[in-house]
């Protein structure tokens, strides 16, 4: 069985490069899908084609899928990779495209459907007798509902959006006397965010972890798990440091093995194929070890997928590609292994000192990290205008070393070797976060950066520093003979050095 001839991208940024890297090692011919904000992308200039689908809003762009299917069509691709994100989890484009004969490198549609809304993934999900966090099996139908609910349940809960994901929708009520605004702020913001304004409530779980599965299914019936993901770092209920494995296994060796069978039952009850992510939360349990609980289904590939790469050896795109084009799983539960540990950073356009605020600009000066177990992917290159039309998302530095340790010192050496100048970014913010007691001891949990921050000397503002490294970033961008070195010792170094 061969694999495809020509695969269209349907994506943007660090994704698109990762895919279209990936379709070339294989022999298959790629186009990369644009906009206008990314006619000169990287992604762009290292496909076989480029196919334009229009203006830069994702509207009118990535997320229009009869444009996708018609770029697909007159490229002559046979299937399309949707990355993560934009379409990549939508039912009615993997149905557009079994409609117009193309493959769509996912799930079937039927379980995209089955997943999507969270509370139908919840009772799916109890009748596979995975563990759930207690909480209301359907949306909420009023406000009265509501109150019995979370009543039933004791406080805190957590509301959350029946159709969400990245934090929209979702509302932490400590008490009754909160319920009803916070009930009519999450289902508002999840009306705009998803056009569905339907809300369920959980028990909250307090100071969780978040620990995802990852999952691999054929179209012959074979499915496994490769294990976990450590995801709890997190900003508005994004990650942004992921790691494989998670430092709990190490006092808990059997969590992988009952995680992975909750998740394997989840998929298999939704008739799951290709690549899939289920999502648990973990709680501090400390008497009888700690209990998880399903949270949701990502039906797509997961931004953080690099660090399962690294600490398994396995190519999770090129094993898309191949379930997609009907080939079996070669490998057995048993034969995945994993060593070492892998650390994943989030490299963002956005200031960390102010609530993660998007920064986008122009990347003036780019000096890229690497050496032994380094990884990045990244869909920016100098002169690069960073847009304001989508995530600000700019590339994943990911270190891997036989040890956590070792892994932790690499990637912090990376970091002081990430020449990223002309828009603010988080570089120097994770390399706080990788000195941090807590982190190097393994303390995680999802309200860990509001603690690190809590506990965080944050330097004073220097006037006099900030307007000499304005200066310099304002004399590289004309260009002048300002040797990259210089720039970044200068930047690094103090007042008094860039005052001299």
């Amino acid at each position: 069985m061969s694999l495809f001839r020509k695969v269209l991208v349907a994506n943007r940024g660090e994704i698109a490069v990762r895919v279209v890297r990936a379709l070339r090692d294989l022999g298959i011919a790629s186009v990369a899908a644009y906009s206008d904000a990314d006619r000169a992308s990287l992604a762009v200039q290292l496909a076989d084609e480029a196919a334009h689908l229009g203006a830069s809003p994702s509207s009118e762009s990535y997320l229009r899928i009869d444009r996708v299917i018609d770029a697909a069509k007159r490229h002559g691709a046979e299937a399309i990779h949707p990355g993560y994100g934009f379409l990549s989890e939508n039912a009615e484009f993997a149905d557009a495209c079994a409609a117009a004969g193309i493959v769509f490198i996912g799930p079937p549609a039927g379980a995209i459907r089955k997943l999507g809304s969270k509370t139908a993934a919840r009772q799916l999900a109890i009748a596979a007798g995975a563990p759930v966090v207690p909480g209301t099996e359907r949306a909420l139908s009023s406000w009265e509902e509501a109150r019995a609910a979370a009543n039933s349940l004791g406080y805190p809960v957590l509301l959350k959006a029946s159709a969400g994901g990245g934090g929209k929708g979702m509302r932490r009520v400590d008490r009754e006397s909160e319920l009803q605004a916070a009930l009519r702020d999450a289902a508002s913001e999840a009306g705009r965010a998803f056009g569905n304004s339907d809300v369920y409530v959980e028990k909250l779980v307090e100071e969780p972890r978040h620990i995802e599965i990852q999952i691999l299914g054929d179209h012959h019936g074979r499915l496994i798990h490769l294990g976990e993901r450590e995801c709890s770092i997190q900003r508005r209920h994004q990650k942004v440091i992921e790691e494989c494995p998670s430092p709990l296994m190490s006092s808990h060796p059997d969590l992988r093995q009952k995680m992975g069978q909750a998740a394997l039952k989840v998929a298999r009850a939704a008739g799951y194929t290709n690549a899939g992510t289920v999502e648990f939360l973990v709680d501090g349990n400390v008497d009888h070890g700690p209990n998880f609980y399903f949270l949701e289904v990502n039906t797509r590939l997961q931004v953080e997928h690099p660090v399962t790469e690294l600490a398994t050896g396995l190519d999770l795109v090129e094993w898309q590609l191949k379930i997609a084009a009907g080939e079996p799983l070669t490998l057995k539960q048993t034969d995945v292994t994993w060593r070492g540990s892998a650390i994943e950073c989030r490299i963002y356009a956005e200031d960390p000192d102010h609530d993660f605020m998007p920064a986008p600009g122009t990347v003036v000066h780019l000096s890229e990290p690497a050496g032994p177990g380094i990884r990045l992917d990244s869909g920016i290159s100098e002169g690069w205008n960073v847009p304001l039309e989508y995530d600000p998302l700019l590339a994943k530095l990911a270190a891997w070393g036989p040890t956590r340790e070792t892994a932790i010192r690499r990637l912090d050496r990376a970091l002081s070797e990430y020449v990223l100048t002309g828009v603010r970014n988080n570089i120097a913010f994770f390399r706080e976060v990788l000195a941090d007691t807590d982190f190097r001891g393994g303390r995680l949990s999802t309200l860990f950066l509001d603690r690190f921050f809590k506990r965080r000397k944050k330097l004073e503002a220097d006037p006099e520093f900030e307007a000499a490294a304005a200066l310099v970033l304002a004399l590289a961008s004309r260009r002048a003979e300002v040797p990259r070195r210089d720039i970044r010792r200068w930047l690094e170094s103090g007042r008094e050095e860039l005052l001299r």
